[in-house]
């Protein structure tokens, strides 16, 4: 496999969805649920599960690596804190949006959270073969 073609095979996911992410930090306005308090938990939610998925993509992408420096789960964690900062600093420029440290600490719980579902779910008992880790990916 080509170098080109191996690098987004491992990234291509986590950079479509940064894209992704990306898009959405760049609307001035979202939609909104009627109930302010609804309207906070949806927006809220919808930032825990974007990252949730980011984390878990990234650590897909490090799985294709064989030499692993750090553990590929902290290093995962460190990129989606990273690139959670960049977010919150790229809606300090956009319209209606503001940057906030209650976002950006639940952006991080979210990435922390999707690496933890999916080491259970690649690990624990409902995991096939006796959740015993499966192959090189994470």
């Amino acid at each position: 496999m080509g170098r080109l073609k191996a690098f987004l095979n491992a990234w291509g996911p986590a950079l479509i969805w940064m894209a992704f992410i990306f898009y959405l930090s760049a609307q001035s306005q979202l939609p909104a649920v009627p109930e302010g308090w609804l309207d906070t938990l949806f927006k809220k939610s919808a930032h825990f599960l974007v990252y949730a998925v980011l984390g878990r993509l990234y650590l897909r992408a490090l799985g294709f690596y064989p030499r692993r420096p750090v553990p590929p789960a902290g290093l995962a964690l460190v990129l989606a804190a990273l690139y959670a900062v960049t977010d919150e600093f790229h809606q300090a420029f956009v319209p209606g949006r503001t940057p906030r440290l209650t976002d950006w600490l639940i952006d991080c719980a979210g990435a922390a959270t999707g690496l933890w579902v999916g080491g259970l779910l690649r690990r624990g008992p409902l995991a096939a073969g006796g959740g015993r880790p499966k192959g090189d990916l994470p």
